[in-house]
């Protein structure tokens, strides 16, 4: 025999604090003088019990039948199948009643409508057994179904706040890309929308931040905590270990600084101050500040500001000279134009793959760039001279800006690459950084050279010298700290080496007007 159950009050207007009360009002008239199953039903709430299934199990066991929980699809949430009318069914996911109860040969059943928050449709929580529904078995239910809609708002909550977070977290990287690229301007208007003023700066810090295995979205939002959103964090797209932040401010490295002696096994690496234009170089900086800061007891280190390769050379000469190697750019559209550069100058500090990921476009479409530039320059990067020059070109580029220098045609008395690299500052510079491997009496100074000679190719080095592949690779290793510079890893600190070689000698300058074949 069917009945209806319209008196019981639709759950939509139910709180978690009305289900407390009608809980406790339930223990005080149920007739138990504890009501354990109340004590039960609220475990359920703690965030560690917050659990569909075990609510609708706990509910089974409870009233000593069966529960089952199902959407308004009929898709089957929790719980084991129940066949249940279908009329009735429907009259509560469209809300026309609250409840219902039946008897169906000798099996009891019980339907409450559970709302959904944010829609229309609603949930149906159905339970069985074959004793009558006395009044404690009937407050069971009533009060789970409660519980049920204050369980779906708090996942729905969370849900959306893991929506909001990942929208947040696309936003990040896509200012960071255009950071990378040198796109000032488009990277400020996607900040404002989210973080007026985060970006209204010419000039910023990079940060990378290394945590252990399975740590980095904690990391990420300790970084933002510390640093009150006055600065960019963004989850490395390359790196799975690394956290970057662009700090406009003075403040925010003393703020990771904190951070990082509070959290074991991490680390912090940091630029010097750059204009944003020049985010990507800082970005190098600080992940080779990074492998600095692994062996120091702190745990950080800032990029340090030891004297460069080019700021020994004739900065007139220098500005020359880049504006000629890169003169076969000029013929491409301006933004055209950027993008190779941009693209460029990531693909030689870090792989395709890693450029890739941080640019947010596929390691092909790196290579692409890279080739076209190649075939424009009617060079070769795959030799690490090439990579060197080119690198110190782009670089100094940035410098320039829009600054236009009339390189004119080529003249006799236009600077080349090997006079760029001959000055006496230069090759007393490169003399005594090199001069550092010769207390090595394993000759690391010969390997290191053979090893740029062979493209930084291990086993071509190994064949050369006659020795095992892995003695290259320890001897390189071996010079990282000597030299105080990463040499396995392309990117700044290897060219500055490579570029000591050929100011030394040791190593010819690249021609970069040796046109690559099949061009």
């Amino acid at each position: 025999m069917a009945g209806r159950e319209d008196g019981i009050p639709p759950t939509t207007d139910r709180t978690r604090d009305g289900a407390t009360d009608r809980t406790a009002e339930s223990t005080r008239e149920g007739g138990d003088a504890d009501t354990p199953w109340a004590h039960g039903l609220l475990e359920h709430l703690r965030p560690t019990g917050r659990d569909l299934r075990r609510l609708v199990a706990w509910l089974a066991d409870t009233v000593h039948g069966t529960a089952s929980l199902q959407d308004h699809t009929g898709a089957l949430l929790a719980g084991p199948r129940t066949a249940l009318r279908q009329d009735l069914v429907t009259d509560l996911v469209t809300g026309r009643i609250a409840s219902a109860a039946w008897d169906d040969r000798g099996q009891h059943l019980r339907l409450v409508r559970v709302a959904h928050p944010h829609t229309s449709s609603a949930w149906v929580l159905a339970v069985s057994r074959e004793a009558p529904f006395d009044r404690r078995a009937s407050d069971i239910v009533t009060h789970t179904a409660q519980v049920v809609e204050l369980l779906l708002r708090a996942r729905e909550a969370t849900e959306a706040a893991r929506r909001l977070e990942l929208a947040a977290a696309d936003l990040r990287l896509a200012i960071l890309q255009l950071l990378m690229v040198e796109d000032t301007v488009s990277a400020r208007r996607v900040a404002a929308g989210l973080w007026p003023g985060l970006l209204d700066t010419d000039t910023a810090c990079v940060y990378v931040v290394e945590s252990g295995p399975g740590e980095r979205d904690a990391l990420a939002a300790e970084c933002r905590d510390v640093t009150a959103e006055r600065a960019l964090v963004v989850r490395c797209p390359a790196m799975d270990r690394h956290v970057i932040v662009v700090a406009p401010g003075e403040a925010a490295g003393e703020e990771l600084r904190s951070l990082i002696r509070r959290r074991p096994g991490t680390f912090l690496g940091g630029s010097v101050r750059q204009s944003l234009a020049r985010t990507a170089t800082a970005y190098g900086q600080a992940v080779s500040a990074l492998a600095v800061a692994r062996f120091r007891p702190d745990k950080t280190a800032v990029y340090a500001e030891r004297t460069h390769p080019e700021r020994l050379m004739d900065p007139e000469a220098l500005r020359v000279w880049t504006t000629q190697v890169l003169r076969p750019l000029d013929v491409l559209p301006h933004h055209t134009r950027a993008e190779l550069l941009a693209t460029t100058r990531l693909g030689l500090e870090f792989t395709a793959v890693s450029a890739a990921k941080v640019l947010g476009v596929s390691r092909n479409t790196v290579r692409a760039r890279m080739e076209r530039v190649e075939g424009l320059l009617r060079t070769d990067f795959s030799d690490l001279t090439v990579r060197a020059v080119v690198h110190l070109a782009l670089n100094t580029q940035v410098g320039l800006g829009e600054e236009a220098v009339d390189g004119g045609t080529r003249r006799a008395g236009q600077p080349q690459v090997g006079d760029l690299l001959a000055g006496p500052g230069l090759r007393t510079w490169a003399c005594d950084l090199l001069g550092r491997l010769d207390r090595d009496a394993r000759d690391l100074r010969r390997t290191l050279r053979t090893w740029i000679a062979a493209g930084g190719n291990a086993e071509r080095a190994a064949q050369t010298l006659g020795v095992h592949a892995q003695t290259v690779r320890e001897h390189v290793r071996s010079a990282e700290p000597v030299l105080e510079r990463q040499l396995l890893s392309a990117g700044s600190d290897l060219y500055e080496v490579v570029v000591a070689h050929v100011a030394t000698g040791d190593l010819r300058p690249p021609a970069l007007d040796r046109a690559k074949p099949g061009y």
